[in-house]
């Protein structure tokens, strides 16, 4: 894994909306962090496997592999980075992914958000995973 550059946090947005992906980016990029996105899990678990992340904003809805998918999997391949997650979605959450939301112990931020809203749950995490 290319370990990322300098002082910088490195960010992947695992997101398939193109909207999103921009917001997040321009968002981000302005707080300093590198960002880049994966349309999806697959796409993201490569990326992973070729870079090293600070911080993953994972939307649950995905096509390939999906959100929750990608998280088990990012325990299991690389349990140190599973509390380095934030779990994003639009749509209304079953029963069965709330409860796997609570279970995993990670910050949700619904959407429509705004930039301030992503800028505070990004710092919290961040400084929770010591970053």
């Amino acid at each position: 894994m290319e370990k990322s550059s300098g002082s910088v946090n490195r960010i992947l947005v695992v997101e398939d909306e193109p909207a999103i992906c921009d917001l997040f980016r321009r968002v981000l990029s302005g707080e300093g962090f590198e960002v880049d996105t994966a349309v999806n899990g697959k796409v993201a678990q490569d990326m992973i496997g070729e870079k090293q992340y600070d911080l993953f904003l994972m939307d649950i809805r995905l096509p390939l592999v999906n959100g929750i998918e990608l998280y088990r999997w990012l325990q299991n391949k690389h349990p140190q980075l599973a509390s380095h997650v934030i779990f994003t979605t639009g749509s209304v959450i079953d029963q069965e992914d709330t409860t796997f939301i609570e279970q995993s112990g990670r910050p949700l931020l619904p959407k429509p958000f705004t930039p301030d809203e992503l800028k505070a749950i990004v710092r919290e995490t961040m400084k929770e995973v010591g970053k």
